[in-house]
């Protein structure tokens, strides 16, 4: 049955349509009393007709069943046949409609055309009794009233479609966003390791290369600094990996304090870049994604710094706790790179990744080259998240 009346939901000319049959037959039910079968089997005919397209053409149907229902009581009084047609109850139904589904302005315009209708039946046709009134008054207040719950429900209905079609849609963009942003995060992160990583490795084994011959011993320890390197890059990466095919909580995600940035601190002497950290406040009671922010930001700095500083390049890093942000800075000494043919190109992803990680952790982020000529990197995180929970 619930599949029946939603197929009869959504066609209102079937439904009508049974229903003007109904009224029919009522009619002919009654055609015998009458004075003149003839013309009372024409209107009983024609007037159930609008009845079937009364939800399609609401105002016009109630407009031609009103017009023929004054030819009826006119035509009545011609051949002297007061019988009354019960297809007339059509009437409470246009009512009906009119205020369910075009507003109480119209219904209210057909009320009073009813009125002045049975003021020119009771006129012209005779018959009419006081119980009569009584009941068309009773029949059409209660079709008002029900019009009005209809009318109400159908508004009710309409508002919860339109709000479900919104959150549908809220719904998709949150989930289309929330993947765009999760392909930047993982495309920043594998861009941190493997950037870094290839860019020291590189470093690592042009040194090699051309210390192959002459310092057999510098190019052991740059074999050892390449191989340290790819494996730590692939611990990262597996780990990385790792915490993306599994579901994890905050105190599971990697924690990047102090201990990570002497690391890559001295992964970068090791490669031949001079660094002096300098490290201050609780950096290990961070939140992981403010320290892991911290750490990304130092080691890109570092990273740019070995790829393009010049001869005996050096990098100053400062990171210092206040009471509502971390502050970070990555100075180095700036200069030309030894051998310009050789230089390590860069995505150019390296500054656009640090800002966009700024940005999600509510952050700023200053690049530059300084007057002295040396290359700084100045960031502030804050300690609150961005939404300030």
């Amino acid at each position: 049955m619930r599949r029946f009346s939603l197929w009869l939901r959504g066609k209102p000319v079937v439904a009508d349509s049974a229903l003007a049959l109904l009224l029919l037959i009522f009619d002919l039910l009654i055609a015998r009393e009458s004075g003149n079968q003839a013309a009372f089997l024409v209107f009983s005919v024609l007037l159930p007709l609008p009845i079937a397209l009364r939800r399609v053409y609401p105002r016009a149907m109630a407009v031609t069943f009103m017009v023929l229902s004054f030819c009826t009581s006119t035509i009545g009084y011609i051949v002297g046949d007061p019988t009354v047609h019960a297809a007339l109850l059509g009437h409470g139904i246009m009512l009906y409609t009119l205020v369910a589904y075009a507003g109480r302005r119209d219904g209210l315009w057909y009320a009073l055309a009813l009125v002045a209708d049975t003021a020119y039946g009771m006129a012209v046709v005779t018959g009419f009794k006081a119980g009569d009134l009584a009941f068309v008054g009773i029949y059409f207040a209660f079709c008002w009233v029900l019009a009005e719950f209809a009318g109400a429900r159908r508004a009710y209905d309409a508002e919860v479609a339109a709000r479900h079609a919104v959150a549908e849609s809220d719904r998709e963009r949150r989930s289309h966003d929330a993947v765009s942003a999760e392909r930047t995060r993982i495309a920043r992160e594998l861009h941190d390791i493997v950037a870094h990583a290839v860019s020291v490795m590189i470093v690592q084994a042009d040194g090699a290369r051309y210390a192959l011959r002459t310092a057999p011993e510098t190019t052991e320890q740059a074999l050892v600094t390449i191989a340290g390197t790819g494996r730590e890059a692939l611990r990262e990466l597996r780990r990385t990996v790792a915490l993306l095919r599994t579901e994890h909580a905050p105190d599971q995600v990697p924690q990047h304090g102090t201990a990570g940035l002497a690391r890559v601190a001295q992964l970068m002497r090791d490669a031949g870049l001079a660094v002096e950290l300098e490290l201050s406040g609780e950096l290990d009671e961070l939140a992981p994604e403010v320290g892991l922010g911290v750490h990304r930001i130092v080691q890109e700095a570092l990273t740019n710094t070995l790829r393009h500083a010049g001869a005996h390049p050096k990098a100053w890093v400062r990171v210092h706790r206040h009471v509502h942000e971390v502050e970070i800075e990555v100075t180095d000494s700036g200069g030309v790179p030894v051998r310009p043919e050789a230089r390590i190109q860069g995505s150019g992803l390296g500054l656009a990744g640090m800002r966009e990680r700024m940005a999600v952790l509510g952050g700023s982020l200053e690049a530059g080259r300084t007057p002295d000529g040396s290359w700084r990197v100045h960031a502030r995180i804050p300690l609150a998240s961005p939404d300030g929970e």
